[in-house]
């Protein structure tokens, strides 16, 4: 038997028309959405397909938006082929997705404080005053001196390890500027300030994590049935009653996707899927290690790719 691990893409993979060929073509994966539009008592599942862009880019629609889509194609995959994963991970957000896939959170309770903490996040840190951006092609130690150098009295620092060579850091806006520079100076060979609305991952969002603490306590953590990597401890949840505290953490917590990645690989899984939209997560599994194969889950297309090798 394969051993597959399933992994879910976070923030930024979102598409105007995502999820919609899903819904279309399979009832399982339209009763996700109309799921998600209850929990939420809202459209959202019309916010995926027609857009506009511009909603679709808050942060409190993004989160839900992401998370019901990669649901509904973990449906469909499930439905379609019988597989089940034997490790879990997701990109921030995605996060979430893999507690769902792992029985841990009830997918309506999910999408209902996804979208709370999307609102947490907005609201933690007032428009303007906080930044994020990518630094391309420097070591990670010269990356981390590049935010001690640059932050002068202000906050910055690495809030996603993506992969060797792309380190995004996050924190106040100035401040992100003069670690941009710095990193510049340092040999990065190339910076890209990100079109993002608030410092995520960065200490600037504990309020955030504050009010996430209290939103998650209503709700209920069942037993993790499939192992599930944790963005803050780049290791397994040890059991579900951490899953709130590693939740909360991760608001206001660095991203240690590379290590969770290497932590995956001494698994030794045969092959991974990214369940969701885009492929962000395939093309950071390629840059750390090109041993375990990767296709994305996205369309039914992808689903029909994933039968087909199956049978081969």
């Amino acid at each position: 038997m394969a051993k597959w691990a399933f992994l879910f893409p976070g923030q930024g993979s979102q598409y105007v028309g995502m999820g919609k060929d899903l819904k279309d073509n399979f009832k399982v994966a339209a009763d996700v959405f109309a799921e998600s539009d209850e929990a939420l008592s809202d459209n959202l599942s019309k916010m995926c397909f027609e857009g506009p862009e511009s909603d679709l880019k808050l942060t409190m629609n993004t989160q839900p938006a992401i998370l019901t889509v990669s649901i509904a194609a973990l449906k469909v995959l499930q439905q379609e082929t019988g597989l089940e994963p034997s490790i879990l991970a997701g990109h921030s957000l995605g996060e979430y997705s893999a507690l769902v896939c792992a029985g841990a959170l009830a997918f309506a309770d999910a999408v209902r404080i996804v979208r709370k903490r999307g609102m947490f996040m907005q609201q933690a840190v007032p428009a303007g005053m906080g930044g994020m951006a990518a630094i391309l092609s420097l070591d990670t130690e010269l990356v981390e001196q590049a935010c001690r150098e640059g932050a002068q009295g202000e906050h910055v620092a690495p809030a996603n390890y993506n992969c060797p060579g792309q380190i995004v850091i996050s924190g106040h806006m100035e401040a992100v500027k003069r670690a941009v520079v710095k990193a510049e100076e340092l040999g990065a060979k190339k910076t890209v300030m990100l079109p993002v609305s608030a410092p995520f991952h960065s200490a600037l969002m504990k309020p955030a994590a504050d009010m996430l603490a209290e939103a998650l306590a209503s709700i209920t953590v069942s037993d993790i049935k499939i192992p599930v990597l944790s963005n803050v401890e780049a290791d397994f949840y040890p059991s579900k009653d951490d899953v709130k505290r590693l939740l909360t953490h991760q608001v206001n917590s660095p991203v240690r996707w590379i290590e969770q990645m290497d932590k995956l690989l001494q698994q030794k899984p045969d092959r991974a899927l990214e369940i969701g939209p885009g492929n962000v997560l395939c093309g950071l599994m390629r840059k750390i290690s090109r041993e375990v194969p990767i296709q994305k889950v996205d369309t039914p297309d992808d689903i029909k790719g994933v039968v087909e090798s199956l049978k081969g």
